[in-house]
């Protein structure tokens, strides 16, 4: 397909820092607050994303897909901006000195030109990198791109580590990151990606637990992200043992930034790990594929207490219990890992994880391997949010999409919209239904007179929560390769108060 050559700005750059996002919280209980009663769902107004360096392989080709979803009252104004975040600004410590200090000043004051820039609402923008100088990229948008904004970073590479797909939905920045699935393992190479947008430094302990609690990593403590800028570190170097499972926190002590994990495998290629949702005592896991060859469920509790879990896989037909696989009990502190085989049998599924008993919080991903013997490929399934008003996947070509959403509680309806193509196209929207208890794939419509690539959103309409994953897939020589995204809110509105309301209650 045609996109536009992103023109890549070589050297340092800065972007002005976005500061007044909107916060989002769950409405209190009816009769709690009359405050939160009147409140109104409004737009936000400002958005931030962050994606990373996406590959330092020669052989890798990058495509870039901005969009923004139609959204009811906001106006005309705006713009959706990415720009270049500087691989190492003039103060970055050089290798073996103290990265827990910094003056927090950037190298270079000029700020960077946009790499790609929205055009209008409800159509996707592209554009393409390839090699592998790459930079991280840092983005904004406000007015009437803001709400529900979304950039997918897909990478197709031809061959050694990590051959295969990756993609990665651009994340907002953030002071707390959980990435169980990660690995120091003799054939996996893993990166934590941190990139900072903000004029102030950043800085960010990396603390690593495994089967048997916590690692020790002196190094990994107080890493400075200077300003404007993309740190990777490789994991390899914050502990001697070598971790099959291990589960990543990134906890920033100051400042805030967007954090992804690049999982490459000598053998079963690679792809991004993004960060699960919340520690939570009950999690979904949707979208494996149907074609899974190999499901590897891995657990990590927080606090001191373990946790029990009954593990179930909504499928089309219902919920099912794997044999073998009932329970999971995590202890606390302590990373665990469930291989559950072809757990899917042939049918797509979610994972669907509850207490037993008692509730204790917990974070999950799955690693999915698809293909057999020497033409295997890996992808990532974090827990994740629901649906719930909105969510958003991009970058969607006419064949090689598959839209799994599952409804693990009470049955529900959802409105699905392909969006127009980002070289032409008219948008088309379905509604479908979602059985109580099962997984749905969903071949996704096409715009009509599609050109380009599109976008697609999803709309609870009504009944229970949904959750919702995306996969593309290529060939690679023989590989089939896949890449897999899950479709929390796009958290697009803010509750605020009537003009008549108080305005008191917002100041916190």
């Amino acid at each position: 397909m045609n996109r536009t050559t992103l023109s890549l700005i070589a050297g340092t750059t800065a972007l002005a820092a976005v500061t007044g996002f909107a916060a989002l919280s769950a409405p209190d209980a009816p009769g709690t607050d009359t405050a939160a009663e009147a409140a109104a769902q409004l737009p936000v107004e400002r958005t931030s994303l962050l994606c990373p360096a996406p590959s330092a392989s020669d052989l890798a080709e990058t495509s870039y897909t901005s969009f923004t979803p139609v959204t009811k009252g906001t106006g005309s104004g705006g713009k959706a901006e990415l720009r270049e975040a500087a691989e190492e600004s003039a103060d970055t410590p050089a290798d073996g000195e103290d990265k827990g200090k910094g003056d927090g000043k950037s190298g270079e004051d000029k700020p960077a030109k946009p790499v790609l820039t929205s055009e209008e609402p409800g159509k996707p923008v592209t554009g393409d990198s390839s090699g592998g100088d790459a930079p991280a990229l840092v983005g904004t948008a406000d007015g009437r791109f803001a709400p529900g904004w979304t950039v997918q970073e897909t990478t197709e590479v031809a061959a050694g580590t990590g051959r295969g797909l990756q993609g990665v939905n651009c994340t907002a920045p953030d002071t707390d990151f959980w990435f169980p699935g990660a690995s120091t393992d003799a054939d996996r190479t893993d990166y934590v990606h941190l990139t900072n947008p903000d004029d102030s430094a950043a800085v960010v302990d990396l603390e690593l637990y495994g089967k048997d609690g916590a690692l020790k990593s002196a190094v990994g403590e107080g890493i400075t992200v200077p300003p404007h800028s993309s740190e990777p570190v490789l994991l390899s170097t914050l502990t001697g043992e070598r971790q099959t499972n291990l589960t990543v926190h990134v906890n920033v002590r100051s400042g805030r930034v967007g954090a992804a994990v690049q999982a490459l495998d000598d053998k079963l290629g690679g792809d991004w790990l993004a960060a699960s949702t919340d520690p939570s005592g009950s999690l979904v896991l949707p979208g494996i594929p149907e074609d899974a060859t190999s499901v590897r469920l891995v657990a990590f509790t927080p606090g001191d207490a373990d946790a029990d879990l009954k593990v179930r896989l909504a499928s089309p037909s219902g919920p099912i219990t794997p044999a073998g696989h009932e329970t999971v009990h995590v202890k606390g502190g302590m990373t665990s890992a469930v291989d559950l085989g072809d757990v899917t049998r042939g049918e797509a599924g979610s994972l669907v994880l509850t207490p037993t008993d008692r509730s204790v919080p917990v974070v999950a991903a799955l690693r999915v391997v698809r293909g057999k013997g020497d033409k295997q490929e890996t992808a990532f399934i974090p827990a994740t949010r629901p649906v719930g008003t909105r969510a958003t996947s991009a970058d969607n070509s006419r064949k090689g999409s598959t839209l799994s959403l599952t409804a693990p509680g009470a049955a529900a309806t959802v409105k699905v919209t392909a969006s127009a193509g980002s070289e032409g196209g008219t948008p088309v929207s379905k509604t479908y239904t979602i059985k109580a208890g099962t997984t749905q794939d969903i071949e996704p419509q096409v715009p009509g007179g599609l050109k380009g690539t599109y976008a697609l959103t999803v709309e609870t309409v009504s009944g229970g929560p949904v959750y919702g994953a995306r996969t593309l897939t290529a060939s690679e020589g023989g590989v089939p390769a896949f890449t897999v995204q899950t479709l929390p809110d796009d958290r697009g509105t803010v509750a605020v108060p009537e003009a008549d309301e108080d305005l008191s209650v917002l100041q916190r």
